[in-house]
């Protein structure tokens, strides 16, 4: 490593994050040739994620609470040239300490929603010397931009979102196609909830038993009840911890559940349900694209509860046409992208939800064609990373006190 190569800090709070920064730190390492990585994370999912990322002469660590003696011992003993905080990860004592000992401090990939807005402004003694004290804020759209800017920060107009930047994992988009071309006829229609979080998954599992036990549908005459015993359901839990806990849950509301670390090489291991319909529960991290790739259609997990919703952008790089629940305020401008642009349905909720998949699996045509704009929808909007890590390099040409 190139001596006096600056120390890029950069903060991905979790695995979201993380993934961002991913797609970030590419840019940067062509852009800052030599440049070594300070990786911090606040969650473990996070941490484990951010491994990957690591070269020779970066340094992994934990970034510590927001408390004054804790942050200075932290920046004095990594000294690093430039610190990059991810989407919304402003906290009053760092940002102050990054002031006090010269370290240029920016907010990439930024976002903040009215009701992150609303809270923020009840605390201005808090909220607003820390946006203030940013040197630069990247904002994904021109709305988040806006909000920000109430609050102090430096944001001027929209720089895109990170996440349009990332790419799928080739092998394990291969790995699908090589499963489902090896099924040929054999193969089944799949419904994905994707990155489900606590609460969804027992709504997703009574929906379907609602479904599977109805004799007929009056909410859609046309519905064909024959196709729920050729449909395989995969649910994909947001947070690993919850792997077992949601496996347990599956059983107990009375279906045969088959786990993917259970799978073998030949492809998913289907597991006999007799007249109930079985349930593969998606346990492995890092695996986003493979679960996209086998799935026909997925419902977005966090929008079906009130928790702003999920990455949809991952989905749609895959060519996996969404149903977003009510609730997609973390990615507003996606969501609305994508459902303009007819990448994605929106439904007031999960029972909806489902037969909004069901149709799609019933009508191919009008599948393959959201298919088709999912992926154009992807890869509209790419290019963020490279100005952001542009943005990052002349924060660093700047001398300290300019």
């Amino acid at each position: 490593m190139a001596r006096g190569a600056p120390l890029v800090w950069v903060h991905a709070v979790s695995l979201g994050e993380t993934r961002a920064a991913a797609v970030l730190l590419r840019a940067l390492r062509e852009t800052l040739p030599g440049m070594r990585l300070l990786l911090t994370h606040t969650t473990a999912t996070g941490r484990t994620d951010g491994e990957c990322l690591l070269q020779s002469g970066d340094v992994h660590t934990w970034l510590p609470w927001d408390s004054p003696g804790a942050v200075n011992r932290f920046l004095i003993h990594f000294q690093p040239t430039v610190g990059v905080l991810m989407e919304t990860e402003v906290w009053p004592q760092l940002v102050a300490a990054c002031r006090r000992e010269g370290v240029p401090l920016l907010l990439v990939n930024a976002r903040l929603n009215e009701r992150s807005l609303s809270k923020a402004l009840c605390l201005p003694s808090l909220s607003r010397p820390a946006y203030a004290g940013l040197n630069l804020v990247c904002a994904q759209t021109e709305s988040d931009a806006r909000r920000l800017r109430q609050l102090g920060a430096p944001a001027k107009g929209a720089w895109g979102n990170l996440k349009f930047d990332a790419t799928p994992d080739p092998a394990q988009l291969a790995q699908a196609v090589s499963w489902r071309s090896a099924a040929g006829a054999g193969w089944f229609p799949v419904v994905m909830l994707a990155s489900s979080r606590d609460g969804e998954e027992l709504l997703f599992l009574k929906e379907i038993k609602a479904l599977a036990l109805s004799a007929q549908n009056v909410v859609a005459p046309n519905f064909d009840n024959s196709l729920l015993t050729k449909v395989r359901w995969l649910l994909v839990p947001r947070h690993p911890q919850r792997f077992d806990e949601v496996v347990q849950l599956v059983r107990d509301q009375g279906f045969a559940c088959g786990r993917r670390s259970a799978w073998s090489d030949a492809g998913p291991l289907d597991v006999p349900g007799g007249d109930t319909p079985s349930i593969w529960v998606g346990d492995s991290v890092g695996e986003m694209a493979l679960y996209y790739a086998l799935s026909d259609v997925a419902l977005l997990g966090g929008s079906y509860a009130p928790l702003g919703g999920q990455n949809l952008i991952e989905a749609a790089a895959c060519a996996c046409p969404l149903v977003l629940g009510p609730h997609t305020h973390n990615f507003a401008q996606a969501a609305d992208q994508a459902l303009a642009g007819g990448a994605a349905v929106r439904v007031d909720g999960m029972a909806a939800g489902l037969l909004a998949a069901v149709k799609w699996l019933q009508t191919p045509a009008a599948r393959a064609n959201a298919a088709a704009a999912a992926t154009a929808f992807a890869t509209a909007h790419t290019g963020a990373a490279k100005q952001m890590a542009g943005a990052v390099a002349r924060v660093i040409s700047v001398p300290p006190g300019r």
